[in-house]
């Protein structure tokens, strides 16, 4: 039997643990490791169709905010 773990899912477990965290002083460091590990999961998550759906729903958003402050 083979164990096969998919990359996006083990970058969601490891980001869910880290924003779980008590809150601390952090190091410039720590912030920085976050900010790659975020980027890698949007990454590895970008081309699959549930990466579609989020950047869709995104882009709704975006286009209703726009909407709203431009006003009548």
């Amino acid at each position: 039997m083979v164990l096969t773990i998919d990359l996006a899912v083990l970058l969601a477990v490891v980001i869910y643990l880290l924003w779980r965290r008590r809150v601390q002083a952090r190091s410039r460091l720590d912030t920085g490791l976050t900010m790659a590990v975020v980027l890698v999961f949007g990454v590895l998550i970008a081309p699959t169709a549930f990466g579609h759906g989020i950047m869709n729903a995104v882009s709704d958003v975006a286009q209703g905010i726009s909407n709203v402050g431009a006003g009548p």
